[in-house]
């Protein structure tokens, strides 16, 4: 597997083994840099989030891409929010996650009017409202992928409960991890489940993984 990128990396602060202490290690790393993403100031992710979403309009795929699935933000994640605005305004598709009760699952939904179709949905989270109408994922051409850390072979770390391996697990699409340059770490253990990115796109740079 090769990787490209547009500016050289600041060097990673973490270095994994695979073996049998792969969760230990995935839950240690994820300790560390929750706790860093916790320490930002509330100016330095806006400012940061406001840099990641210029640069989301200056990629090929962003701006060819007819139907975009995004994500709303925790706290300590990136705030694509704007982008989302602009998505909808433009005329695109856009889409966010929304839990469906009924599978016990998340689904994707298509959101045509912030100010009114967007509800506090599971654990708080913003999402569309239940009579917004579902997107199969064969219809989206681009997913932007949050998690809390990201290595250079396109392996993500969430938080832990698998929602997007689930629900990315057959997309067809362009899959770029959101990330703050932070977040990045030289290797994260990888299962045979875990969806790997395509892109990772962060306030400095954007890397186009080649397997």
């Amino acid at each position: 597997m090769r990787f490209t990128i547009d500016a050289p990396f600041p060097k990673l602060k973490f270095s994994v083994q695979m073996d049998g202490q792969n969760q230990n290690q995935k839950t240690a790393m994820r300790k560390t840099i929750l706790a860093t993403l916790k320490s930002f100031s509330p100016e330095k992710r806006a400012s940061e989030s406001k840099k990641l979403c210029a640069r989301s309009k200056e990629q090929i795929f962003f701006q060819q891409a007819r139907a975009i699935l995004f994500f709303a933000p925790l706290p300590t994640e990136v705030d694509l929010w704007p982008l989302v605005e602009e998505t909808v305004h433009d005329g695109k598709v856009a889409a966010l996650p929304c839990f469906d009760a009924a599978s016990r699952n998340y689904k994707s939904r298509r959101v045509k009017n912030l100010s009114v179709e967007i509800i506090a949905g599971r654990f708080g989270i913003r999402e569309p409202a239940p009579a917004c109408i579902e997107v199969p994922l064969d219809d989206f051409d681009l997913a932007l992928v949050p998690g809390v850390a990201f290595d250079l072979r396109g392996n993500r770390l969430g938080h832990g409960g698998g929602i997007f391996d689930r629900l990315l697990a057959d997309f067809r699409g362009l899959k770029c991890g959101i990330a703050f340059d932070e977040q990045f770490v030289e290797k994260i253990p990888a299962a045979a489940h875990d969806v790997r990115m395509d892109f990772i796109l962060t306030p400095a740079r954007c890397v186009k993984i080649e397997r």
